[in-house]
């Protein structure tokens, strides 16, 4: 059995799209909330593999389960744009890495495929935040405004869809939500159908957003901003897209999204904050180097998070930022 192992968000799930629109293949698909990246724990003890395509998820960070699959001598096939620390050298380990901060996933394997599918790689781009790059494929493909915004939204509902605590925070779970776009090669076509997840994703979004009306930064200074957002569905679902557009925004400055986590509001333990990190739009550096500071911190340079941020270290957390960028 072949395993398609991909993050899911909206670069992850794109990725994989493209490969198989282009190289359609049964598979058995592994996926989760955009913060479960250890996934290839969930194939290394599985007898059945015989190949693996693993992409949008740190090697570094499941370099362990890689080696032993390595060692079962399985064929994998790796693509990604986080840290990836030494890669293993194997005769059975093909990697398309790059952790360029103008890059992601999609991109790649856009790369790879020559633009066969190249308007959903125009809207993982978007969903990922990769506005640079978006907009280069936007103008290569001769696109229309409307056509770009389109792709643009559907890229951040896509993204929008793979943050929270766990699946039932989501609207869709990733894997399912893959399935339902497989049936789409053409983008477009969402958008065209009335039922397509689009259109479901687009609801939810708005319905989300608006709880954002009356939500006010906790800290500012001339260099970053802090939010912070309560523990609920809609806070979790938004949080990541919300520091995408606060960066958007004012592309000079850091922000950091702070969610309070769901053993605190039911008093099972510390308080703590999952933490979304966005390094400035104008200077993407910066990002893993913070949140790495932290015990559940990790990421890429250009964003970055914090699984658990106990209560008594918000104040160094911000302090940690902002001296980052007044440097």
């Amino acid at each position: 059995m072949h395993y398609d192992v991909f993050n899911g968000d909206a670069d992850g799930i794109i990725a994989l799209l493209q490969l198989r629109l282009a190289e359609p293949k049964t598979s058995q698909l592994v996926t989760g909330i955009k913060r479960d990246i250890n996934l290839l724990t969930q194939v290394a003890g599985v007898n059945d593999v015989t190949s693996i395509t693993v992409l949008d998820i740190s090697l570094q960070k499941n370099l362990t389960s890689l080696v032993q699959l390595l060692a079962r001598s399985i064929p994998i096939f790796y693509c990604d744009h986080h840290q990836s620390g030494d890669i293993p050298d194997s005769p059975f380990l093909e990697t398309l890495i790059n952790l360029d901060s103008e890059t992601c996933t999609s991109l790649l394997i856009n790369q790879k495929l020559k633009g066969q599918y190249q308007t959903w790689a125009i809207a993982a781009a978007f969903g990922d935040n990769m506005v640079k790059g978006a907009l280069r494929l936007a103008t290569q493909s001769q696109l229309q405004p409307d056509q770009i915004d389109f792709l643009n939204e559907l890229g951040v509902l896509i993204n929008y869809n793979g943050y929270g605590a766990d699946l039932s925070d989501l609207h869709f779970a990733p894997a399912d939500l893959f399935r339902q776009l497989l049936n789409y090669p053409n983008p477009f076509d969402l958008q065209l159908d009335t039922q397509s997840p689009f259109y479901q994703l687009q609801a939810g979004y708005h319905t989300d957003k608006a709880h954002l009306d009356n939500i006010t930064a906790s800290y500012a200074d001339e260099v970053c901003e802090v939010f912070i957002l309560p523990c609920q569905p809609w806070a979790r679902r938004i949080s990541g897209v919300f520091g995408n557009e606060l960066v958007n925004r004012d592309p000079n400055k850091a922000f950091a999204v702070l969610t309070l986590n769901k053993e605190a509001a039911l008093n099972l333990g510390q308080q703590s904050y999952t933490v979304s990190v966005r390094a400035p739009l104008n200077n993407r550096v910066g990002a893993d180097e913070i949140c790495g500071q932290f015990a559940t911190g990790g990421g890429r340079r250009a964003a970055a998070g914090i699984n658990q941020l106990p209560q008594q270290q918000v104040d160094e957390f911000i302090s940690v930022l902002s001296k980052r960028y007044l440097d």
